[in-house]
């Protein structure tokens, strides 16, 4: 089974990867420590980042 990394949307192969468990029950799937620090620990966006597969090029429309 593959899942997706919720910060870069990779794929996260099943017994590789990171499982966060928050508070309210939700469960986070990272597919390495690099995603996992970018999300929780330093709380980027991953639409901004180049190397993630969530990137927008033209920028993020604010409304």
């Amino acid at each position: 089974m593959v899942q997706t990394c919720k910060f870069c949307g990779g794929n996260v192969l099943l017994g590789s990867g990171i499982i966060f468990a928050k508070n309210d029950g939700t469960i986070l799937v990272f597919c390495s420590s690099k995603c996992k620090k970018n999300m929780l620990v330093l709380k980027r966006d991953p639409r901004k980042l180049k190397w993630t597969s969530k990137y927008v090029k033209g920028g993020i429309k604010v409304r």
